[in-house]
């Protein structure tokens, strides 16, 4: 008779137990949370200096093929090869190897660590496909690539036009083909930096925004375009008949 009142009590703790235990998280772990935490530490501007004047600036060549255009000046150093223009069309300056782009070049690496070395407490990770994601202001870390597929990506700024974004990513950037950035809520793309640590692809007739600091290339596919600025530190660009606007 004890050892069954034994057994029933012990039978009662246990459940008591696991009933207080609270629900195990099922979401698969290096998944993007499907509404984007809303962050009240304040990111400025990063300083582009010298280089905030170059739509396209590029360590090693610039290669165009076919009806590209770019608003904003082309900057190449210490590469001393650019073809394709024209046919491309420049609606700005072409500096290639003086004080100009040199000081740009400069400028574009103490950018690019700059943005690499921000940090926030509320700080949001994010991994592998962005599409269908909604970005508020703050500071965004991947600890390898991005892509954006299956989806477009916006950026909210919640009615605040200053509003800065910043996007550190450990390896490449990707975008598939007719995916698209959309600024929503008074985001500018002057106002958008993606810090890239290898190189960034813009697949076919891409929309992209904002500011693209690449460790090293970056590569237009054909018809993809950019409202922003694409800046390769060591290696080269790769344009196809592309939109490049400087903002």
């Amino acid at each position: 008779m004890k050892t069954k009142k034994l057994l029933t009590t012990i039978a009662i703790v246990t459940v008591v137990i696991f009933a207080g235990c609270k629900k195990e998280d099922n979401t698969p772990v290096g998944t993007n949370p499907t509404v984007i935490p809303i962050q009240t530490v304040v990111q400025s501007v990063v300083p582009l200096a010298g280089s905030d004047g170059f739509a396209i600036l590029a360590g090693s060549a610039i290669t165009s093929t076919g009806a590209t255009t770019i608003n904003g000046n082309l900057g190449l150093s210490p590469g001393s090869s650019i073809g394709g223009f024209p046919p491309g069309i420049l609606v700005g300056t072409q500096y290639i190897n003086d004080a100009i782009v040199n000081q740009a070049k400069l400028d574009l690496t103490a950018a690019y660590n700059d943005a690499a070395g921000r940090t926030s407490t509320e700080i949001v990770t994010l991994s592998g496909n962005i599409g269908g994601l909604t970005l508020t202001p703050g500071l965004y870390k991947s600890t390898s690539s991005l892509a954006i597929s299956s989806g477009d990506l916006t950026f909210d700024a919640k009615g605040n036009s200053s509003a800065v974004f910043i996007i550190q990513i450990a390896s490449t950037l990707t975008t598939t083909s007719g995916r698209k950035v959309i600024l929503s809520g008074g985001a500018q793309a002057s106002n958008i930096f993606w810090q890239v640590g290898s190189s960034a692809t813009f697949g076919i007739t891409s929309v992209f925004k904002g500011t693209v600091m690449a460790m090293q290339s970056i590569t237009f596919n054909t018809g993809a375009s950019i409202d922003g600025k694409a800046l390769a530190r060591t290696g080269g660009i790769t344009m196809d008949g592309n939109a490049i606007v400087k903002q």
